[in-house]
């Protein structure tokens, strides 16, 4: 028993000393409740010469919230904790469980809360970015790009809170899902493409049924339809959405570069500031994406003013 409260003490002052060196305390905060779980997400917060701005990054890929990508969130971002930045790194509930409009309400409750608690956190509710990769880029184009509108008449003053973010900087997203690397001529959602990429229950919709008690899924094909349209943050652009960058490689094999062309196009129609870096070369990821990230830096200092 010596030897383990030795080892325990031992292992707790190097965990301690460890933490004690960084730049950034880290703290995991509980921003909701679904289905008797909670949604979690993960607080850095610089220690010194912090900015009073917000940066949320979207733990998101083939719209999963992975325990590993969690793990590497405090590499992936330390960027914007150097440059100041108070960083909230937010998971949402993961296919094949939920459906991706159940993960864009997880992502809007998230900026509610984090806005609602702006004092506690020490930032500007009005200088909040946001930024992820692959579907977490998703996630971040429809929390731009969505109108913004609360529940005023819910008994919990998150829900009242706004759910928007004043810039948005994200790698390969998808945007627009009935056109998916060009336009679409069948009218259908391309099923058999959604299984091949392991994606298919993230669009597998669901409706109440009160008869049974259970939730049934959407087989009619023009409804699905309505719903990629609506999921498809290209067909929700308008002129009062915040600045948008995206940074996509023209070798990518999952997400075609014609998806980020396509809703800059749209962008630059309403006037909506906008910047697209097409990275020669670069697939669905690349070495080196730190030198990406600082071009992302450079825009959330230029427009969370």
């Amino acid at each position: 028993m010596r030897y383990l409260l030795i080892s325990f003490f031992a292992v707790f002052t190097l965990s301690t000393t460890a933490q004690d060196s960084l730049n950034f305390s880290k703290t995991e905060v509980i921003y909701g409740r679904k289905d008797g779980m909670a949604l979690t997400m993960t607080v850095l917060t610089p220690k010194q010469k912090a900015n009073g701005k917000a940066i949320i990054s979207v733990i998101s890929g083939n719209w999963i919230s992975a325990e590993r990508s969690r793990l590497r969130f405090t590499e992936w971002t330390k960027i914007y904790v150097d440059n100041g930045y108070t960083v909230f790194g937010v998971m949402v509930g993961s296919q094949p469980r939920y459906t991706i409009p159940d993960e864009i309400t997880d992502l809007k409750r998230a900026v509610r809360f984090i806005r609602y608690n702006a004092k506690e956190y020490k930032i500007d509710p009005e200088k909040i970015g946001i930024t992820g990769s692959s579907s977490g880029g998703h996630l971040s184009l429809m929390i731009a790009t969505a109108s913004d509108s609360s529940n005023t008449k819910s008994t919990d003053p998150v829900d009242k809170a706004s759910a928007r973010v004043q810039a948005a900087a994200v790698f390969f997203p998808p945007t627009d899902f009935i056109n998916y690397g060009g336009p679409n001529t069948s009218g259908k959602i391309n099923q058999a493409g959604l299984v091949l990429a392991r994606v298919a229950a993230a669009f597998d919709f669901k409706v109440w049924n009160d008869t049974t008690g259970t939730y049934v899924s959407i087989t009619d094909t023009e409804k699905r339809l309505a719903i990629a349209k609506e999921i498809s943050p290209i067909n929700s652009v308008t002129p009062d959405d915040p600045p948008v960058m995206i940074v996509h490689g023209d070798k990518d094999m999952l997400v075609p570069k014609q998806q980020s062309e396509s809703i800059i196009a749209k962008l630059k129609e309403a006037n909506v500031p906008n910047n697209l870096i097409i990275k020669e070369g670069g697939g669905h990821g690349w070495k080196d994406m730190e030198t990406e990230q600082k071009y992302f830096v450079d825009w959330f200092d230029k427009y969370l003013k």
